[in-house]
């Protein structure tokens, strides 16, 4: 048992990263030993197809922890963004082009808000986020009550389009628009100053600030590249429903989170990998099919694998950070 300690304590936290990979091939080739039509290329192109909205919100959250912090609002910005891009397009008639760019900026601003309160303030990032999700679904239901359906000819035909890929597979436009935001998160985080400041950040905020690091342009930078990332999320949800409703997204963040700690990063801040995200992302989507191709399962079995594999990296995070203390 030692020997295995030490052996994730010297490689850090780039063993649960590993091990989340290596998860995502034994689970896939286990079902496809299990189930008759498992082993596709389509199969793990849906992946991405159904959980392209659950990638943009995970992306941001990992801006948000890789800080130290914790965004509970996603979800309930998510299902907002649904709301009013539905309830403009479809009760107000305005036009689609000018709608989504509202909605971006909704949630850019909410995200800053939160962050400068968490920051001015010095509030804990759970209270404020909490507060901002209670607003958030609260005011889903000032617009309705009901599930707004959207028969928008821009919506309804970014949502039935199919791009060919080589070998008859196909994605949809979303998934384009989440591997853009993956690439431009990673570009962020591993290329610029942002990024070094971000991971300074969750390191160890006074020694950022001793450092003469902006602490405070950076907190709420993070909180806002979460806010866009969620109203993001909810545009990308919107071409998958075709509507809003008040009640999308509920837990999402807890998917988010789950997505995010599985993808290797650590929930103290100061270290992991947007890609871990991108797989964290894809083993719960895998959770998911094999549990549909199993066809007996309650879709509950789902929460219980999560909670699961979650307790297991918090152990290998709680293993590979030890020796930071020892």
């Amino acid at each position: 048992m030692s020997t295995l300690t030490d052996t994730f304590r010297r490689n850090g936290a780039s063993v649960p990263l590993l091990v989340t990979a290596a998860l995502l091939v034994i689970m896939f080739a286990a079902g496809s030993a299990q189930y008759e039509g498992f082993f596709s290329g389509q199969v793990l192109v849906n992946l991405l197809i159904d959980n392209a909205f659950l990638l943009v919100v995970a992306i941001g959250m990992t801006f948000v922890i890789l800080t130290g912090g914790i965004d509970l609002s996603v979800g309930a910005m998510l299902a907002l963004s649904t709301m009013v891009a539905a309830w403009l397009v479809e009760q107000h008639n305005w036009p689609p082009l000018l709608v989504i760019p509202l909605v971006l900026l909704i949630g850019t601003a909410s995200g800053t808000l939160m962050g400068w309160i968490i920051h001015t303030f010095e509030i804990q990032p759970f209270i404020v986020t909490l507060a901002g999700m209670f607003l958030a679904r609260g005011l889903c239901y000032t617009i309705s009550t009901e599930s707004i359906s959207i028969t928008d000819p821009t919506f309804v035909s970014i949502a039935q389009t199919r791009l060919a890929l080589p070998g008859g597979l196909f994605i949809s436009p979303s998934v384009i628009i989440a591997l853009l935001v993956l690439l431009a998160a990673f570009i962020a985080l591993h290329r610029t100053r942002l990024g070094r400041n971000v991971y300074a950040l969750g390191g160890n905020e006074q020694s950022a600030l001793l450092m003469g690091l902006p602490v405070a342009r950076t907190k709420i930078a993070v909180y806002a590249v979460s806010g866009f990332c969620s109203a993001l999320g909810g545009v990308l949800l919107t071409f998958y429903m075709l509507s809003g409703y008040g009640l999308h997204a509920v837990g999402l963040e807890l998917d988010a989170i789950a997505a995010t700690v599985i993808g290797g990063t650590l929930l103290t801040g100061g270290s992991g990998f947007v890609l871990g995200t991108a797989l964290g992302v894809m083993v719960l989507g895998l959770i998911q099919t094999v549990i549909s191709f199993q066809g007996t399962l309650s879709s509950w079995w789902t929460r219980i694998v999560i909670g699961g594999l979650l307790l297991v990296f918090i152990l290998l995070q709680r293993l590979s950070t030890g020796r930071r203390r020892t």
